[in-house]
C-alpha cells in the first residue's frame, strides 16, 4: 500500500511538467491585463503558484475550464484556449475563483485522502475475499490450483460496481456539496454576477443538460444542476 501512495503521489507531483505536456501544449498568458487581474485574485486569495499557462484545449474540444494542477511548489494555473477565447476578463476571473474555493476548503486533499483510504479498504477487502471459498462459488466459478489470486482479482472487480453503486449517491452529494462552497467562495472574491454569466456560458458549449431528472442527478451528477447553482448565486448578487 506503501508503494501505491507513493507512486500516486509521485505522479500529482510530476504531471504539470513531465505528463501533461507530452499530450497538450502549455504556453505562458500572454494577455498582461488578464494575468495582472488574475494575480492579484491569486493575492486575495493567499495561492502560490508557479506560472499561469494557457492549454490547447481546443485540438480536442470546445470545452472550456480553468484549473490548478500539482502539489506544493510545483501547483499551476491553466486555461483552457476556448475558455479565454469564449468569457470575458471578468467571467474568467470568476472561474478562477471558483477553482481556488476549492483549494482554500481543502477539498483536494480530502479527495486524495479519501481515494486513498478507498484503495487500503479496498485492497484489505480483495485479500479477505480470495481466502473465501463461497466468494467464488456465488459467482459460479471453481478456480485451478494456483490461480486462485488472480481469479479473485478479476472477480472483485467485476463484483464492485453492482455494490458500489449504493455508494454512488453519497459521492455524488459530497461532490455537489463541494461545488456550492466553491461557488459561494468565488461570489465573496469575485463578481456573483461574472460567475453566472460564465456558468451559462460553459453550459451552453459544453452541450450540458439544463434541467436533468432529478433522481438521476442525485445518483450520478458530480456538479449541482445549472438552475441550483444560477439560483444560488443570483441571491447574492
Amino acid at each position: 500500500m506503501g508503494h501505491w501512495v507513493a507512486f500516486n503521489l509521485g505522479v500529482l507531483v510530476l504531471y504539470p511538467t513531465v505528463i501533461a505536456p507530452m499530450f497538450n501544449r502549455f504556453e505562458p498568458l500572454q494577455d498582461e491585463a488578464l494575468r495582472a487581474r488574475v494575480e492579484s485574485l491569486l493575492a486575495r486569495c493567499g495561492f502560490a503558484s508557479k506560472g499561469l499557462f494557457v492549454m490547447d484545449g481546443s485540438r480536442r474540444s470546445a470545452h472550456g475550464n480553468a484549473y490548478f494542477t500539482g502539489l506544493g511548489r510545483s501547483k499551476r494555473i491553466v486555461f483552457f484556449d476556448t475558455l479565454l477565447s469564449r468569457l470575458d476578463a471578468g467571467e474568467i476571473e470568476a472561474v478562477l475563483a471558483h477553482e481556488l474555493g476549492h483549494f482554500h476548503h481543502r477539498h483536494v486533499p480530502r479527495r486524495i485522502a479519501l481515494m486513498f483510504a478507498a484503495s487500503l479498504a479496498g485492497l484489505w477487502l480483495l485479500g479477505w475475499l480470495s481466502r473465501r471459498g463461497w466468494f467464488y462459488q456465488g459467482l459460479g466459478v471453481t478456480p485451478a490450483a494456483g490461480e486462485f489470486d488472480a481469479t479473485a482479482l478479476v472477480l472483485f472487480f467485476l463484483a464492485m460496481p453492482v455494490f458500489g453503486f449504493l455508494l454512488r449517491p453519497l459521492a455524488s452529494w459530497a461532490s455537489r456539496r463541494h461545488e456550492f462552497q466553491a461557488d459561494a467562495y468565488a461570489a465573496a472574491h469575485a463578481r456573483a454576477g461574472d460567475l453566472v454569466s460564465a456558468l451559462v456560458k460553459l453550459y451552453e458549449d459544453n452541450a450540458s443538460t439544463l434541467t436533468p431528472d432529478p433522481l438521476h442527478s442525485a445518483f450520478y451528477d458530480s456538479h449541482p444542476p445549472a438552475a441550483l447553482r444560477i439560483g444560488r448565486l443570483q441571491e447574492v448578487r
